[in-house]
């Protein structure tokens, strides 16, 4: 698995001040996606054990931080091997909050609990789904591009068994 990112500290990726990671590799082939060039597995640089772990103790350093997102490409076509990360981030940082970004529908992926992107799935708090789709691009939307993107809440969704709206905790006024 290649990254083609990462950003130590954002306000656009998520709620709150995040670390983002972008992850190399995508097969939806939105048109008018911002970073085509992520569409590529091969894009980047690899990110292995050691590079994973410099992440993991940035993150873990850095008290400001509300979470981490995990977005690409899409991560969910590296299904597995993210979840791995996920895991090893945890042994050092128990409650880290994590976004996941995505071009399939929380529904796509919920229908196969037996899946790698399931597996995936349920190690987040937040999932961004979706195709980017062009017509229903919208600037003044937080945290997505196109109208047809949902943030949701990926423990109340499981438990209800359906795709449940995620609502900003961090931010109201």
């Amino acid at each position: 698995m290649n990254i083609c990112g990462y950003i130590p500290e954002s306000i656009n990726e998520g709620e709150g001040l995040r670390a983002a990671i972008f992850i190399s590799g995508c097969r939806h082939g939105c048109p008018g996606c911002f970073s085509p060039q992520t569409w590529n597995f091969k894009y980047g640089t690899p990110f292995d054990l050691a590079r994973q772990k410099q992440i993991i103790q940035q993150i873990a350093d850095n008290p400001l931080l509300d979470g981490l997102t995990i977005l690409g490409g899409d991560p969910f076509f590296s299904a597995a091997e993210v979840g791995d990360f996920i895991d090893l981030a945890r042994e050092q940082i128990p409650n880290l909050n994590i976004w996941l970004y995505t071009g399939y529908t929380f529904e796509k992926i919920a229908a196969d609990p037996s899946s790698t992107r399931y597996d995936l799935l349920i190690r987040g708090q937040v999932l961004v789904d979706g195709r980017f789709e062009q017509d229903l691009r919208d600037l003044s939307l937080p945290h997505r591009g196109s109208s047809n993107q949902r943030l949701i809440d990926i423990p109340q969704s499981l438990k209800q068994g359906e795709a449940v709206l995620w609502n900003e905790t961090l931010f109201t006024f």
